[in-house]
């Protein structure tokens, strides 16, 4: 494995960890982790890369090393300006190469809009957003806020690294017993009760009081001026979120549609944490998009098969 080394920085007051691969100075590419997950999920992935890279991977507040708000509730918005300090941090004035996982592709697509000269390339792993919104289903969420607010949610302990480690895989079965046992030790720590729990705010399981508004977040993602990767799993069940598997496969598409220019990718036998399942495949679709100059034409609109129109 290629070694990785840690610094911590103070990100809007709070201390935040900052996982690095490679060589200082080489060409940098930011890698964003997803819910309940940790910068050093990106192992696998680093491990496949040809190139000279250095890798730069925060962990979200709240995640891994990362601290804790010390608050009931995550915003949301609170990820995207973390974001934006720690980019002017290690990349001032830069248009940064910036791969997103599933929440942390949802908090690079808003970003690449908000701030869309400030990203080169956007590399985006089934961060398809969240299902659409009615106004009247505002206060059912709203009361279920403060119900959980109540009753705060806590992290299952598990009686060894090895527990963890099965309880990747049983989510994960594509997950091997060697790289479970690596994510296991990145992923967890041993309380003060000898118990091993997931490195992150139980806070982050709350549903929070606030609608998602699709429709800003398209908002955003028409603004991205940046050619983007977008990639999914073949075996993925995210879609599941927005209906039947039809109406789910139009809604992607349409959110696609946003884009002005993109490249789409499907990668087979994966599911959705497809780093941990392909990474091999994954790097080597990262590394030819990066360098490539000629992409996908704006408006050319994806197919159904995720592969988009016109690309051979």
């Amino acid at each position: 494995m290629k070694p990785s080394r840690s610094e911590f920085l103070t990100v809007r007051g709070l201390r935040t960890h900052v996982r690095h691969w490679g060589r200082e100075g080489a060409p940098k590419l930011f890698m964003l982790h997803g819910w309940m997950d940790v910068s050093a999920s990106f192992q696998f992935v680093v491990d496949c890369l040809q190139g000279d890279w250095h890798v730069i991977a925060p962990d979200w507040r709240g995640f891994g090393l990362t601290e804790n708000t010390r608050s009931d509730t995550y915003w949301f918005p609170d990820y995207v300006a973390d974001l934006d300090r720690i980019l002017d941090h290690y990349a001032p004035g830069e248009a940064v190469n910036l791969l997103g996982h599933s929440m942390g592709g949802n908090i690079a697509g808003i970003y690449a809009g908000v701030r869309p000269q400030r990203v080169g390339k956007l590399i985006n792993l089934e961060g398809f957003g969240l299902p659409a919104t009615r106004p009247s289903q505002y206060p059912g969420r709203v009361a279920k806020w403060l119900d959980e607010l109540r009753e705060p949610p806590e992290m299952r302990g598990y009686a060894s690294l090895a527990e963890v480690a099965g309880r990747l895989r049983k989510t994960n079965p594509r997950l091997s017993e060697e790289r479970a046992a690596f994510l296991a030790g990145h992923w967890s720590a041993q309380g003060t009760d000898g118990q091993w729990r997931i490195l992150g705010d139980p806070a982050h399981k709350m549903h929070g009081p606030l609608l998602y508004h699709v429709e800003e977040i398209m908002a955003c993602w028409s603004a991205i001026t940046a050619p983007v990767l977008w990639v999914e799993a073949e075996d993925t069940d995210m879609w599941r979120w927005m209906g039947p598997k039809e109406q789910a496969r139009a809604e992607i598409d349409r959110r696609m549609g946003h884009l002005r220019e993109v490249t789409a990718r499907m990668v087979p036998a994966a599911g959705h944490m497809l780093h941990h399942d392909q990474p091999e495949m994954l790097a080597g679709m990262v590394e030819d998009f990066l360098a490539a100059e000629g992409l996908a034409q704006a408006g050319s609109g994806p197919r159904r098969d995720g592969v988009t129109a016109g690309e051979s």
